[in-house]
């Protein structure tokens, strides 16, 4: 993908994603979330990196994807930007795409959690991106910004059809973890939401597993690039 030795950062939200990229070898800044947070993680840790990556879950926003699918890309939707990785980067992506079966095409970055089916819905149609979620946007603007090429590695969690439940959209801890008192007190207010939010947790374990190996087939290429 390059002459030169990548050095590779992977942006995050959850702590259970960076574990799976620090396993695999990377680098990896957590943003819990927060994308003011990431965007200053992603800054301050620029000058380390000629590489940006986007990973973790997504939400599905086509109709065709279901939890535990695996996106690799170089496309990415902002609120008011496009972002599209240069050739031969491009190609090179799109290679570990078709190697390891991942689908290819773009991601949408958003400011929110995008909850209910119809939110997921206006949002493929109005974009056509496959999935969304909170950080690939910022990785791809800061990539952009520095000139340095950047990559979206993201596995379905929630798919097109699953309304996330009040529990899932409270705000993680700094580190990226959930707040479990604040979650199991959102369960007992509004307990009609447990069999949803155990729907949702099963679908983000098959996620998380399904990172594992794109994560593996990343660092080989990037490693001999």
């Amino acid at each position: 993908m390059s002459a030169s030795p990548m050095t590779v950062l992977c942006t995050s939200g959850l702590a259970a994603e960076a574990k799976i990229a620090r396993a695999a070898g990377f680098s990896v800044v957590v943003g819990a979330g927060d994308r003011e947070r990431t965007a200053a993680l992603v800054a301050g840790a620029l000058q380390r990196a000629n590489c940006l990556v986007s990973f973790g879950i997504a939400g599905a926003l086509s109709p065709s994807l279901r939890s535990g699918d695996v996106i690799v890309t170089g496309e990415v939707i902002g609120a008011d930007d496009r972002w599209q990785a240069e050739p031969p980067f491009r190609d090179g992506i799109g290679a570990l795409a078709r190697d390891i079966g991942a689908y290819q095409g773009s991601v949408l970055g958003t400011d929110a959690i995008l909850a209910s089916r119809a939110e997921k819905r206006r949002a493929w149609i109005e974009t056509g991106a496959l999935a969304v979620d909170l950080e690939s946007d910022v990785v791809a603007r800061a990539a952009s910004a520095a000139g340095i090429p950047f990559i979206v590695v993201r596995t379905i969690a929630d798919g097109p059809l699953r309304a996330l439940p009040p529990a899932a959209l409270i705000p993680l801890a700094a580190d990226g973890t959930p707040r479990l008192g604040r979650v199991m007190a959102s369960v007992l207010r509004r307990p009609r939401q447990l069999a949803n939010l155990i729907g949702l947790a099963r679908e983000t374990r098959r996620a998380l597993l399904a990172l594992e190996m794109p994560a593996q087939a990343l660092h080989g290429l990037l490693a001999a690039a």
